[in-house]
C-alpha cells in the first residue's frame, strides 16, 4: 500500500466518523426536543452539517468529532462561521415562515464514549 493509499483510507474513515457524528448528534437534538430539519445541507455558500427546530427557533450546527472538547471548539473558526452563517442565511431565505422565526449557531462536540455536549450560540 502506498502513501497516496494511505492517506485515501485516513480521509475515509474521517468522513465515515463525521457522518456518524451528525446523526449521533441529530439524535442528541431530538431526545432533547428539536425535529431536524436537514442534515449536511449544502448550498454554493457553503455546508451546514444540521438545520434544526425547536418551535419558533432555527439551530445551524456544525458537528465536530474530536477527543479533545477544546480542539472541536477550536475548529469552528472564522471562515467556517461566515460559510455556517451564508448557508443559514439562504436556507431561512427559502422558507416562507422566515419573518417569524429565530435562528442561532451551535456547535455539538462528539467525543468517543461520551454523551455529545451542545454548545448554544457560539457564534
Amino acid at each position: 500500500m502506498g502513501k497516496g493509499d494511505h492517506l485515501g483510507l485516513k480521509r475515509k474513515r474521517a468522513e465515515r466518523r463525521g457522518r456518524l457524528s451528525e446523526y449521533v448528534a441529530a439524535a442528541f437534538l431530538i431526545a432533547r426536543g428539536y425535529r431536524i430539519l436537514a442534515i449536511r445541507y449544502r448550498t454554493r455558500a457553503g455546508e451546514v452539517d444540521l438545520v434544526a427546530r425547536k418551535g419558533d427557533l432555527i439551530a445551524f450546527v456544525e458537528v465536530k468529532a474530536r477527543r479533545v472538547e477544546s480542539a472541536a471548539l477550536d475548529a469552528v473558526g472564522y471562515r467556517a462561521q461566515q460559510r455556517i452563517r451564508a448557508t443559514g442565511d439562504i436556507w431561512l431565505s427559502r422558507r416562507p415562515d422566515h419573518a417569524r422565526l429565530s435562528c442561532r449557531y451551535d456547535v455539538i462536540v462528539v467525543r468517543p464514549w461520551r454523551l455529545p455536549r451542545h454548545f448554544v450560540e457560539v457564534f
